[in-house]
């Protein structure tokens, strides 16, 4: 029952968090600010009440539309709020709860709004890389204060930092920024303090395959252009990682045999 109550409040407060997303989705690219502007239709100016901005819930009574103007209000609102909601779920269940799936939901929360952002501008806003740093070393500062991990077991997150975002970064800076945007190199440093080298080695992978597949379906369906923002790919990666990495690890070394 306790855990049954602490889905709940997940999933509610994931949807709060998703809703503030959708803030920082639409106004860090025009460089608007989060806090002071009040929020407000995008057709009308409207001014949304407090009814109006309950996540998800509000969008549905409304049926998708301004309360004023009776505009559409796009449906990336309530995807966002659902699917960060959903996602917090997921962490829960897969890692426990605990501190770190605290910190995991949060770290993951970053990665969908740049995964948005980027799929539209094709920039991650530095903010973001140095959200996900700051909570990788507060969750290894709590591995180590709290939870008494050794300082040796401290490397593998350390070394993470470097594992890929080096070699990404020789990569972009022999290409000129063309093979890979200095952006996606600083998610990988930030990422790999969160996970470690293992896990951000075998992100990049995911990343790679899961950019390659998509990327390419969507030329031939949609017709989208060659380049493609790296960012969502990368992103995605961590976020598996993050919920099954060891898994996946332990049955990679299992196939091989190691």
């Amino acid at each position: 029952m306790i855990e049954t109550v602490i889905y709940i409040s997940a999933f509610l407060f994931g949807i709060v968090i998703g809703s503030f997303l959708n803030v920082c989705i639409f106004r860090i690219p025009k460089g608007e600010d989060l806090a002071k502007r009040r929020s407000h239709c995008m057709s009308c100016g409207y001014q949304l009440r407090w009814f109006d901005l309950i996540p998800l819930f509000s969008w549905i009574i409304l049926r998708g539309r301004c309360r004023k103007c009776h505009e559409k209000i796009s449906i990336q609102y309530p995807i966002i709020e659902a699917l960060n909601g959903i996602l917090y779920v997921v962490v829960f269940l897969v890692c426990g709860i605990c501190v770190e799936s605290v910190i995991y939901c949060v770290a993951i929360s970053a990665l969908l709004a740049l995964s948005v952002i980027d799929f539209r501008t094709y920039i991650i806003p530095i903010g973001f890389n140095i959200f996900i740093l700051v909570f990788g070393a507060v969750l290894l500062l709590y591995r180590l204060t709290v939870k008494g991990m050794e300082i040796r077991s401290a490397v593998p997150y350390i070394i993470g930092m470097f594992a890929v975002s080096v070699p990404l970064g020789i990569l972009w800076f022999l290409s000129k920024g063309k093979a890979i945007g200095g952006g996606d190199v600083k998610l990988m440093g930030a990422a790999g303090l969160l996970v470690g080298w293992k896990l951000i080695i075998a992100a990049l992978v995911l990343g790679c395959i899961l950019g390659s597949i998509i990327h390419i379906t969507r030329m031939k369906i949609s017709k989208a252009g060659r380049v493609l923002a790296m960012g969502p790919y990368l992103a995605a990666g961590i976020t598996i990682v993050i919920l099954f990495g060891e898994k996946l690890l332990n049955w990679y070394t299992g196939l091989i045999g190691l």
